[in-house]
């Protein structure tokens, strides 16, 4: 019997994420204080005072681990004993292939064993600032709607520009999806950036038809309004796509989409009418950003529109776009691989407030959260999931997957994401095999060969990581 008495951890924000995190402390062994501020002040979101209640959809999305990294996600966490899951597996209401819960009954679920843990007291109480000094170690999970005297004692610490308030989301694209022989690579005029070649961008060409007839769809497009709880939605350099549009139709061409300064390597006699540009976004190489094209198109019209341009005819998006309010703070700048502040050790933050998108992802910052902290309490190493695993993918990209660009000086090129197989690193090289007997083998089935064999990469790789078998792995 383990008879080692630990000082406890604090987590402030007893939703998805510091549930998670508080679960994986307890789990260890260590004693944890849980502060969550709903019970005596609500938040223009949430209904109940219940932890880890769903404000918004109650699917946890797709739970195929074979060839889904949201799938894989959800796989991964259970191995490592994950509450949210387990209290989701039990909830679970039929969705399809979906993992989708009834709310009610999956936050009472988390509520209870919470509160039924013996390591973990949950206090009720606003905490205003930073966890005071003396709280040594200490896990801010605090989500996207962050209390406003909270946001400001972060600020305070981490700079003026270490947080963001409203989220202005572009598509994102995976590269491989782009049809390179209508598309080039190259920067405008040729510039080379630091660390650049001249030829940072994807150039997608359009005609003056092509340009009135994408003017006349993001103008008709189906747009999402605005909850009242958002407040001002826009600002400079943030306008969305089609409110561009509505300005005149020349708008885009003389902004994001102008034309000058690039040659169309298929056709260099031509000079196109308008371009969309796409930047790279992670420093793997396989995704893209859409470049200006922030929008609060419904997801359905930004599919079905961004389709028109030429190239991205078979576009898959690894991230669909948006803009709307979103607390979180600059990680990779400001926390180090274990998601300590850097100018606090001790501090670290989880859930969406580091920059990710999604339930399952903000529960899996916690659950890493929960175990470092747990961990360095522990005196121990603390280990980082390996980088192939959904976890470390994740991870990865908050603390410095992205890409920064100097074009716009103080612009965040950082950015919140749902996991997907765009973060996670390449296989090796020849690991994609065609199959026998298989004359014709690309485009879409070479797609979800490779998906399942980095999903099946995965699963052992954690299963390694949590020192267990990997048996989904091997007979996935």
């Amino acid at each position: 019997m383990n008879t080692i008495s630990y000082a406890p951890i604090h987590v402030v924000g007893g939703g998805l994420a510091g549930s998670e995190a508080a679960w994986q402390i307890a789990s260890s062994g260590v004693p944890v204080i849980l502060h969550e501020m709903r019970g005596v002040r609500g938040t223009d979101a949430h209904k109940t005072d219940g932890l880890a209640e769903l404000v918004c959809s109650n699917s946890f999305r797709s739970d195929d681990a074979t060839s889904n990294a949201v799938g894989v996600i959800h796989a991964e966490m259970r191995m490592a004993g994950s509450l949210i899951m387990a209290a989701a597996d039990r909830h679970q209401v039929p969705a399809g292939g979906a993992l989708a819960v009834d709310r009610d009954g999956f936050s009472e679920a988390v509520t209870k064993a919470i509160h039924d843990h013996p390591l973990i007291t949950v206090v009720r109480e606003e905490i205003t600032g930073l966890p005071p000094r003396d709280w040594d170690l200490a896990i801010v999970a605090t989500g996207p709607l962050t209390a406003p005297s909270l946001a400001s004692a972060i600020q305070a610490q981490t700079g003026e520009d270490s947080l963001a308030f409203f989220d202005a989301i572009a598509p994102i694209v995976y590269r491989e999806s782009i049809d390179m022989d209508i598309c080039w690579y190259q920067s405008r005029y040729d510039k080379v950036g630091p660390g650049g070649t001249g030829k940072d961008y994807i150039n997608c060409p359009m005609d003056e038809a092509q340009y009135n007839a994408f003017v006349d769809a993001l103008i008709a497009g189906d747009t999402v309004g605005f909850k009242e709880w958002e407040g001002t939605p826009y600002f400079d350099g943030c306008l969305p796509i089609e409110v561009m549009a509505e300005r005149g139709r020349e708008t885009l061409r003389h902004g994001p989409m102008k034309p000058m300064g690039l040659t169309n390597a298929h056709n260099p006699t031509v000079k196109a009418y308008a371009v969309v540009q796409l930047r790279q976004d992670n420093a793997l190489g396989t995704l893209y950003n859409m470049v200006g094209f922030q929008t609060k198109l419904k997801y359905g019209a930004q599919a079905e529109i961004f389709r028109m341009i030429p190239g991205l005819e078979n576009a898959e998006f690894a991230r669909l776009g948006g803009l709307h309010r979103n607390t979180y703070v600059n990680s990779p700048t400001l926390l180090d691989p274990s998601l300590t502040l850097k100018s606090r050790p001790g501090l670290r933050f989880a859930g969406q407030i580091t920059g990710c998108e999604g339930y399952v992802e903000s529960a899996s910052v916690g659950l890493m959260a929960g175990r470092f902290a747990a961990a360095e309490r522990k005196g121990e190493a603390i280990s980082l999931p390996p980088a192939t695993t959904a976890l470390g993918s994740l991870l990865g990209h908050i603390t410095g997957g992205h890409i920064v660009t100097d074009e716009e000086p103080g612009k965040r090129s950082f950015q919140p994401m749902n996991i997907n197989f765009g973060l996670f690193p390449e296989l090796e090289p020849g690991s994609i095999v065609k199959p026998e007997g298989v004359k014709r083998f690309r485009g879409k089935d070479k797609t979800i060969m490779k998906r399942q064999l980095i999903a099946r990469r995965a699963l052992a790789d954690c299963a390694a990581w949590l020192g267990q078998t990997p048996t989904f792995a091997e007979s996935a």
